[in-house]
């Protein structure tokens, strides 16, 4: 067993000026919100989940991303809506977010 249910890692990388990174799409501040939210709904912590910076995941030119394990799966976002989702419909309720889905 896992040592936590889900951990979700937000890639917070910064390239260069004119690159794609996901730190151009306020990575950061995505990966502090959707901390905030989990430990709202008091989620956090062993057996449940943990989120985590990550450096660069590889995958610019899909960004901003972030991947949740056990399962590995890849999503992207747009906006606070798009991480609510994530957190409610995968880590809540174990169901993909198909639309989020890269």
């Amino acid at each position: 067993m896992s040592y936590y249910k889900y951990h979700v890692f937000f890639c917070c990388n910064q390239r260069g000026p004119g690159e794609a990174c996901c730190n151009n799409h306020d990575a950061q501040a995505m990966r502090a919100y959707a901390k905030e939210q989990v430990k709202a709904l008091k989620l956090a912590g062993p057996g449940k989940v943990r989120i985590n910076q990550a450096g660069c995941l590889d995958r610019c030119s899909e960004g901003p991303v972030i991947v949740v394990y056990p399962e590995g799966v890849w999503y992207t976002y747009v906006d606070k809506d798009d991480i609510d989702e994530i957190i409610h419909e995968h880590l809540v309720n174990g169901r993909i977010v198909t639309r989020l889905r890269i």
